[in-house]
């Protein structure tokens, strides 16, 4: 007799990003990996396979249920719905394309897993070389000495964001390039750092006032997102400083912001900057899902200028730990009691869709989502390599319109901006970029 598959219900984030969801601008997660060499596509397909069954909260389908449902659940499956792995046919457009989908295209929620693979082969410099390229633009990633444009790999993992996140799924990552290049992939030890006393918020910008918003550019004539990524130094500071450079990262970018409002002509406002934070261990133990929770890091109109950049960057380093080290649950305590099965799960979509509608203008001004240093080395082996790129992008719905993603990998620091074409055009996205570059070396106190 079959055994009926198991059964949990949506997690908070989930069921939130589920009532939530739009046909014109999908909730993804992207993931882009490159790799010096090219792969086995045998091989990979049964790594990637293994690695799905060796983290099985991955293989997951939305469960169908009548109208009055109390929750929606996710039915676990032994083994995937569909071929998770496929090898586009190469092209000089592949790269392109591959981001393309990657922002167009969610993976259905009723197939197991919610996640996709493209390998595309071949795919020449790691950012793309065109100007007029719509999701892509930038400088040259180093490269494996001795290595090949043509021989290059680069892996796009494209996730279904209501149902997982983009460390959860690099972990499953981590897993394949282990298996399929039999090389020690475990992660690297996190950096030691002292023990970080709760600090008093009671100098940090209030939050009773809606934030600013991005002022718009000049936005395309076409629904969904467009995405910029590129290669940048990472910042130095100074030995023992107080900050780190995470705390560097959300100064750059609001000081970027600051400035493109003041470009637009839009009155002084003060930010709020929705940063995720992961407490989840990196190895095998790694829960798998949406394991972030989101806290809101704010700024003041009158300290975002350069004028005492080290006193910016002390208060900000307060403020994220701060806000690192308060309880708080995922989405708040709001969305906590809003998620509560007392009522129809369809109900409780309705209401979440307008309370949604009626918070916009107290959404947050953007997202910064910085993953920080990665802790696996993705290396596939002798004949594909190590990864020396890595860029991670997140959804950039309105009314926020524009979230910035962080990574690091070989030293170097990889951005993508990700933006709402009804609210920035790719001439935009290159000119904030710009502005992103410049204020991170601003914040370099080494080249002071």
């Amino acid at each position: 007799m079959t055994t009926a598959p198991a059964r949990i219900p949506f997690p908070v984030v989930d069921e939130v990003s589920r009532h939530c969801l739009q046909e014109a601008e999908p909730e993804t997660v992207h993931i882009e990996v490159h790799l010096p060499g090219r792969l086995d596509p045998a091989g990979l397909r049964k790594a990637f396979h293994e690695a799905l069954l060796r983290h099985p909260r991955i293989l997951m389908r939305e469960a169908r249920g009548a109208w009055y449902r109390r929750r929606y659940e996710w039915e676990l499956t032994e083994r995937p719905d569909v071929e998770v792995v496929t090898f586009p046919a190469p092209g000089k457009d592949a790269l392109r394309d591959a981001r393309t989908r990657a922002l167009t295209t969610a993976p259905p929620l009723t197939d197991s897993p919610p996640i996709r693979l493209e390998v595309v082969e071949g795919a020449g410099r790691a950012e793309g070389s065109e100007a007029t390229d719509v999701v892509g633009w930038g400088r040259t990633a180093d490269r494996r000495p001795g290595s090949r444009l043509s021989d290059s790999t680069v892996l796009f993992l494209t996730i279904n964001h209501t149902a997982l996140d983009g460390p959860a799924c690099l972990r499953v990552l981590a897993t394949a390039a282990e298996l399929y290049g039999g090389r020690d992939n475990s992660p690297a030890a996190p950096p030691v750092r002292a023990a970080e006393i709760p600090q008093d918020l009671a100098e940090t910008p209030s939050n009773w006032s809606p934030p600013a918003r991005v002022a718009p550019g000049a936005p395309e004539n076409s629904p969904g997102n467009g995405m910029l990524v590129t290669e940048l130094p990472l910042p130095h500071r100074p030995k023992g400083a107080p900050y780190t450079v995470n705390d560097q990262l959300m100064v750059a970018t609001a000081l970027t912001i600051a400035h493109w409002n003041r470009e637009h002509g839009t009155p002084p406002r003060p930010l709020r900057i929705t940063m995720p934070v992961d407490d989840r261990p990196r190895d095998t133990s790694m829960p798998i899902g949406n394991g972030t929770r989101l806290v809101e890091v704010p700024f003041s109109p009158q300290e975002l200028t350069t004028t005492d950049l080290p006193g910016l960057l002390e208060r900000t380093a307060t403020r994220t730990r701060a806000l690192k080290s308060l309880p708080r649950p995922q989405l708040g305590r709001g969305a906590t009691l809003l998620t509560a099965p007392v009522t129809p799960v369809a109900w409780r979509a309705a209401l979440t869709r307008g309370l949604r509608r009626a918070a916009g203008p107290w959404t947050s001004t953007t997202l910064l989502s910085n993953i920080g240093r990665i802790p696996y080395p993705l290396d596939f082996g002798e004949e594909a390599g190590r990864a020396h790129a890595v860029w991670f992008s997140a959804p950039a719905r309105m009314p926020r319109g524009l979230t910035v993603t962080t990574a690091s990998t070989a030293g170097r620091l990889h951005l993508a901006l990700r933006w709402s074409r009804a609210l920035l055009s790719h001439g935009d996205g290159a000119h904030l970029r710009d502005l992103f570059e410049h204020y991170l070396h601003t914040t370099d106190m080494d080249e002071r």
